[in-house]
């Protein structure tokens, strides 16, 4: 490949970008007016936080499919004031079922703006942090984006993000329980600190915040086993207790 291709911040067209640099093998580009921009790498320990918030998503979804996750570089494109044409291609995308634009099956770029965009932030260079603090969480703003999360495995840029009534993204504050509340999904909640916990889904399943949609069949045969072991208990009890009236009409019958 020769520099040209491979550069960051190339000025580009948005019909060259299509032709050429949406589908480009190895390298996901982003286009920003104009301007190709490069998605960074990210490390493992960011894709580990991203991972088990992703499954956690993915625990809701099961049990109330209100929506539909997208990735892979699916990209949307939108159009900001002065005709300014941006092209964001977010780690994960949520379509709800309510958006008047459906997420295809073989859509490879989605024609309507995600209610829902969850970026695990690039840390790479100062640049990369500030696109994904700064830059994009403007541009959701204004594209009518609902919800923004930006995932540091760090703990250092992680925030969360919902639009009020004006249009203007305001932080979601956790709830007495320590969780953050998604109003695009209702009931899908976490905690942040459990990005970085982490915890298993026994855990999960025993936490008021989780306990609402994750293994909510394993939660279901576990409380069955429950059930029948303490019929099993009250059946054993049962016996005894009729074994020692036996026992004591025995004694009192000499």
């Amino acid at each position: 490949m020769d520099n040209l291709q491979t550069t960051d911040n190339l000025i580009v067209s948005e019909a060259e970008y299509w032709e050429k640099y949406y589908n480009y093998p190895d390298i996901v580009y982003e286009f920003n007016n104009g301007v190709l921009q490069e998605r960074p790498i990210s490390d493992h320990l960011n894709y580990l936080t991203y991972d088990w918030f992703v499954d956690v998503l993915r625990e809701y979804l099961t049990v109330r499919a209100v929506a539909q996750t997208t990735g892979l570089g699916i990209g949307f494109r939108f159009v900001l004031p002065h005709d300014t044409v941006i092209i964001r291609r977010p780690d994960l995308g949520v379509v709800l079922d309510s958006n008047p634009v459906p997420l295809e099956s073989d859509d490879r770029v989605y024609r309507g703006i995600f209610d829902m965009c969850i970026e695990s932030l690039s840390d790479s260079t100062k640049e990369d942090i500030e696109r994904d603090t700064v830059e994009k969480k403007r541009e959701y703003a204004k594209a009518g984006v609902k919800e923004y999360y930006i995932l540091d495995a760090r703990d250092k840029h992680t925030a969360f993000f919902r639009l009020n009534a004006r249009g203007v993204y305001v932080p979601i504050k956790p709830t007495k329980d320590g969780a953050i509340k998604s109003k695009s999904l209702p009931g899908f909640q976490f905690r942040r600190a459990d990005l970085y916990r982490k915890p298993y889904t026994e855990e999960m399943m025993e936490n008021v915040v989780y306990k609402g949609f994750v293994a909510l069949a394993h939660q279901e045969t576990k409380k069955q086993l429950q059930r029948e072991e303490k019929a099993r208990q009250v059946a054993e009890a049962e016996i005894a207790r009729l074994k020692a009236l036996q026992k004591a009409s025995k004694k009192s019958d000499f």
